[in-house]
């Protein structure tokens, strides 16, 4: 395996961290062109002032007119239009059509960049932008530290299918009550929404507690477990990348049994037995951590069947397999 290609998981951290500032910088930006729209500087509070004085110190080398050229990227995770592309995640345009009960040719070519990316790349709005991920797995990190002092963390184990469950309850109670219920329990809207409220309006709104509960649930209940057994945009996702074309696969010949991919995996797959499935995000946490550079991207629209023990593993060597 190339050098470099272990190094994908560090930028898929690089890549969640990067997110989560843009959704820090967009409402800032929201807030201080108000501020200039107003010009009414001198009628500013000092924290305020201060506030304009940061701002325009970040965004000057590179803009005139503040007021309309920092509108290029407007938005969260949920809906955004980047450069006059409208982008949306594909859950938002499925909440929209169940509550509408029609469809709405704008909202579909809005969800048509993150589903191509999807069918090519799986999950990877999961395990590479997602603003919630980032969130989730410091909690796990967390949940390990705990569990290493001595403290109980959740390691319940529930049917992976509930979320398909939730996804289609929600779906039905959309169309009935007309409204997108979805962005009232998707992760990566709530986040948005409440970084939003926290700069814009000075505080945070119910769905922030939601979030929180969420954190407590993996932590306590299960590791990692809404994004595993409830939330509908990952239900969505690994349905729409159960036929990606990129996947990661295990080289058997270079295999030695170790685990560490399967106990790296905060989804509860087994790498080490060529169990991805629809579920997997190509996170690279397994690559990452494989000592024997058994596990590489593939280009194929399926996964391997089990190939048995690794090669270099003991149990291989000792039934001469």
């Amino acid at each position: 395996m190339k050098p470099h290609i272990r190094h994908l998981n560090k930028l898929r951290w690089i890549s969640l961290t990067g997110i989560f500032l843009v959704l820090i910088l967009l409402p800032c930006i929201s807030v201080y062109q108000a501020y200039v729209a107003a010009h009414a500087y001198d009628l500013l509070t000092p924290s305020e002032q201060l506030f304009y004085d940061v701002m325009e110190t970040l965004t000057d080398p590179f803009v005139s007119d503040p007021e309309h050229d920092l509108d290029a990227v407007k938005g969260t995770t949920w809906a955004a239009t980047v450069f006059d592309v409208k982008v949306s995640d594909p859950l938002a345009v499925v909440g929209q059509v169940s509550a509408g009960l029609e469809i709405y040719p704008s909202f579909l070519l809005a969800a048509l960049i993150p589903v191509i990316v999807t069918l090519m790349f799986g999950r990877i709005f999961c395990g590479w932008i997602c603003p919630a991920t980032l969130l989730y797995e410091l909690n796990t990190n967390l949940a390990a530290w705990l569990h290493r002092v001595g403290l109980p963390v959740g390691n319940r184990h529930f049917d992976r299918r509930l979320k398909y469950l939730v996804l289609g309850i929600g779906v039905i109670l959309s169309m009935i009550t007309g409204s997108v219920l979805f962005a009232a329990v998707y992760p990566p809207a709530i986040i948005g929404r409440e970084i939003y409220y926290a700069i814009a309006l000075g505080g945070f709104g119910a769905g922030a507690v939601f979030f929180v509960l969420t954190l407590l649930f993996d932590l306590l209940v299960a590791r990692r477990g809404f994004c595993r057994y409830v939330c509908p945009g990952g239900a969505l996702y690994s349905l729409l990348g159960r036929y990606r074309v990129l996947r990661i696969q295990r080289k058997v010949e270079t295999c030695n049994d170790c685990a560490k991919c399967t106990a790296v995996c905060e989804f509860e797959l087994n790498p080490m037995r060529d169990g991805f499935g629809q579920e997997c995000n190509n996170c690279t946490a397994c690559i990452a951590v494989c000592p024997t550079d058994a596990l590489v991207f593939k280009v194929d629209i399926k996964d391997i069947p089990n190939q048995g023990p690794g090669h270099l593993g003991r149990h291989y060597r000792e039934n001469e397999y």
